[in-house]
Formats: C-alpha cells, structure tokens, sequence
C-alpha cells in the first residue's frame, strides 16, 4: 500500500499531461483518502488464476450439417455455462482489426485537450469522449480509462470529419455487426426462440462502438481501470491488444483472461440473459490496470432500439417486461445513487 503523503507525488510523476486525462487533480481527494480505504481493493493485489476462454472456430458453421450444429452447440454450451467465450474465423479480416487499431492509437495520441474538443470536430453527439467516473465517491468506483463511445448512427463517412478514422469504423462496424447477428440467430435458435425478434430490434443504427484506451496507472492495487460490471446490451464483441487486463467471475471465482491475438472475444449481455429466461448468462467482469504499458480495446455493443420491450420467450418468467429504455434509465439512475449498478435483479418478478 502506498503512503498517502507520497501518494499524489508519485502519480503527479507518471502522469502524462499532454495526453492522459487529469486523473489526479479530478479525483485528488479520492487518492487523498486511499489509506482509509485500503481494504477496499483487496481482490485487486490478489494472485488471480489465468484462464482460456472457451475457443470455437466459425469456419466450421460452414462445414457439413453434423460439424455445422456441433459448433452451433459450443457456442450455446459456452454461452450457458461461461457468458464469455472467443472465436476464430469470424470474418474480419486481419487487414481491418489493424487499420481500427492503427487509428484508434492516433486519435488517442493526441493532447488530451485536443480529445476532449474531438467529439465537435468528428460530429458526434455531446458526451461520446468520456474518462474517469465522474460518480465516483471512493476510489473502487474509479475506472482509470479513456474512451470514445460512439452510437452507430453517427459513423459516416459523408459527416466530413477524418476520412481515414471513419471509413475504418464503418468497415469494422459492418463486419462485426454482421457477426453480432450471426451468433444472436445461432443463440436464439439453440434456446428454441424465434431469431426474427433480433433481426428486427438489432439494428446496425441501434448500435454502439466504444474505442477503450487504459493509460499507465502508478497505483495498480488501488484502481480498476474498469469496474466490476455487466453489459447493459444482447451481446458485446471485443478486440483486444496483447497486453491483458481483462477479468470475468466463473464459480464465483475471479480470472484473468488469456489474451489471444488471433480471436475476438464475445461475451453475454443482461438483455440476453432476461430474454432468455437465464439459460444464458450475463456475467460480471472487469478490466485492471497496468503500471507500465497502456492497453487498448474495442468494443462493439448489439443493442436493441430503446422502445424494444425485452420479454421472455417461456413462463414463468424470471424478468417483468421491460424496455430498453427503461432498463438504461434505472442504471444510470442507480450508479448515480449508488455508485454502480444493480442491473436484472431490479427487474425479478
């Protein structure tokens, strides 16, 4: 545990002003108070068991018919049984997860300052540049990240804003939401409901892409860069560097996640796991953060138009109805009041 009389002095060291957010004069209070708080991360600093996530390749969906269902069944099985697992010959090319990544690191190389006005210049919507937790209230509420979250409805190459940075969105989004449908039919199918329901709420307009950078942190027992959460969406698919960081519970255990430079990595969204009446699960996972190399990932979040209502397809249902709308209102309501959020059990019957 570092002192807290040396604690501001060693982040105001490693802090990078011209491209790392202000982390420590926003929350220097929160880093004042670290010592009393010092139980609060205890998980973090402990040794945490590495895991492979389930690997499926989805070359096989285009084999014979037995091969066909046989991978159709691991991704069911992995879905059921894990919420996580990554996949091989999903169709994006290596070309365009190079040139994503290749911009992402230029966007956000620039001075921090800069990024904040980059929303204006690429014609996004208000709040789509986001760092911190501007809730926080105790430092195990803090993510020590930067990202821009994007609503799929605002990438276009015609908005006249980088040519090179939207063009490489458009084309990873296209691709990866093709995939989104793909595993969300398979998903439906194999829990014996009707796919149609995605295909006609799971709009590429209704979608979001969310470009994740971790800063170095000097205080790693101390600060998530991400905190434990679950995904507010159908599905989410991710692609990650080869640095690490992110960590799921299986068995009420904590581990650390395998990087694998070669797949994507799909996880479970609450929408799924309530619209399939908990055959599939939602599972809490996190990201830490590292003390000498920065991380980058993006995320692609499957999501349905607010006005969706998600209910499930068997009774007795273990979820009232709800909307999408009103789900994303009562998190945001609740990290608000509490600080992070409740998610499906407030919608238990």
């Amino acid at each position: 545990m570092v002192e807290s009389s040396n604690f501001l002095q060693i982040i105001n060291q490693a802090q990078r002003m011209d491209v790392d957010p202000p982390f420590q004069l926003t929350y220097k209070t929160l880093l004042e108070k670290t010592t009393e708080g010092a139980t609060d991360h205890k998980d973090v600093v402990d040794i945490i068991e590495e895991c492979e996530l389930p690997l499926i390749d989805l070359g096989r969906l285009n084999l014979k018919n037995l091969e066909k269902e046989k991978c159709k069944s691991e991704i069911a099985r992995a879905s059921r049984e894990w919420g996580f697992f990554q996949v091989v010959n999903h169709g994006i090319s290596r070309e365009i997860l190079d040139k994503m990544r290749s911009e992402q690191v230029k966007v956000f190389k620039q001075p921090f300052n800069e990024k904040s006005k980059e929303e204006k210049f690429l014609n996004f919507s208000r709040g789509t540049y986001r760092w911190g937790t501007p809730t926080a209230t105790c430092l195990k509420q803090l993510s020590w990240s930067e990202a821009f979250h994007i609503p799929m409805s605002e990438i276009h190459v015609s908005n006249g804003f980088s040519t090179a940075l939207s063009s490489t969105m458009e084309q990873f989004a296209t691709t990866v939401a093709n995939l989104a449908q793909k595993l969300a039919e398979i998903l439906a199918e194999k829990f014996g409901c009707k796919s149609d329901f995605i295909k006609e709420n799971c709009l590429s307009s209704t979608c979001y892409l969310r470009m994740n950078r971790y800063p170095p942190c000097p205080i790693p027992s101390e600060v998530f860069g991400l905190m434990p959460h679950t995904d507010s969406d159908f599905l989410t698919i991710l692609h990650q560097d080869e640095v690490g960081g992110l960590q799921l519970v299986k068995d009420g255990k904590w581990f650390a996640v395998k990087p694998n430079p070669e797949a994507l990595i799909i996880n479970i969204g609450d929408l799924f796991q309530a619209w399939s009446n908990d055959v599939y699960k939602s599972v809490e996972h996190r990201v830490v953060t590292n003390p000498r190399v920065e991380r980058f990932s993006t995320a692609y979040f499957f999501c349905p138009s607010y006005d969706t209502v998600i209910q499930s397809c068997y009774e007795p249902s273990v979820y009232r109805k709800f909307s999408f709308k009103e789900y994303r209102q009562q998190v945001q309501e609740d990290v608000q009041k509490l600080g992070h959020k409740i998610g499906l059990p407030r919608f238990l019957v």
